[in-house]
């Protein structure tokens, strides 16, 4: 949703109106919901949670489609090894060294991918989409999108198998080695 400066202006103080005076409308839009898409510049999230009232969206960051591929990559890397059984995780240890140690989502780099995390942090914080991430979205210090990407290449080819299983030792091993540039591709 593209939004001039006068547009925003609008709904900023419509919304605080309706917030002050309590307006609860039948259309269930929520006041602090707007001013934190407005503030943040995350207007497409108001697409997102308010689908029905648009009929066009308009395009998306282009970070978008990273970041949801990411988050979704690593609650499954998470959940997965939080399975594991304390051999699994031994053996995991042996297979993947240097990132097999509780595997978690170490967040973007506050200085190079600061649009990917502030994007990460609108989604679970106001769009209540991957809610195991809510208040973890933090900065990784270097940059992690383009490991995130080799990773990814690598979930992908086993992502269809997981219909009603998690990730195996192996699948895991495979998929945090690739996040290392020295990886094979």
């Amino acid at each position: 949703m593209q939004l001039s400066n006068s547009e925003k202006l609008i709904l900023l103080m419509l919304s605080e109106v309706h917030e002050k005076l309590g307006i609860k409308g039948e259309s269930g839009v929520d006041p602090t919901f707007i001013q934190a898409a407005i503030y943040s510049g995350h207007t497409w999230g108001v697409e997102w949670k308010y689908s029905w009232i648009f009929d066009n969206p308009d395009a998306q960051p282009p970070e978008l489609n990273d970041v949801i591929n990411i988050l979704d990559m690593w609650s499954i890397v998470e959940e997965a090894y939080e399975a594991f059984d304390d051999d699994q995780k031994a053996q995991l240890d042996q297979l993947a060294p240097p990132f097999a140690n509780n595997p978690g989502f170490p967040g973007f780099d506050g200085n190079e991918e600061g649009e990917f995390s502030s994007i990460a942090t609108f989604l679970t914080e106001h769009l209540d989409r991957f809610t195991r991430f809510k208040g973890r979205i933090c900065d990784s210090y270097r940059p992690s999108v383009a490991g995130y990407r080799r990773m990814y290449r690598v979930f992908e080819t086993v992502q269809p198998a997981l219909f009603d299983r998690r990730l195996t030792v192996n699948e895991l091993a495979q998929i945090l080695n690739s996040r290392s540039p020295h990886s094979q591709d």
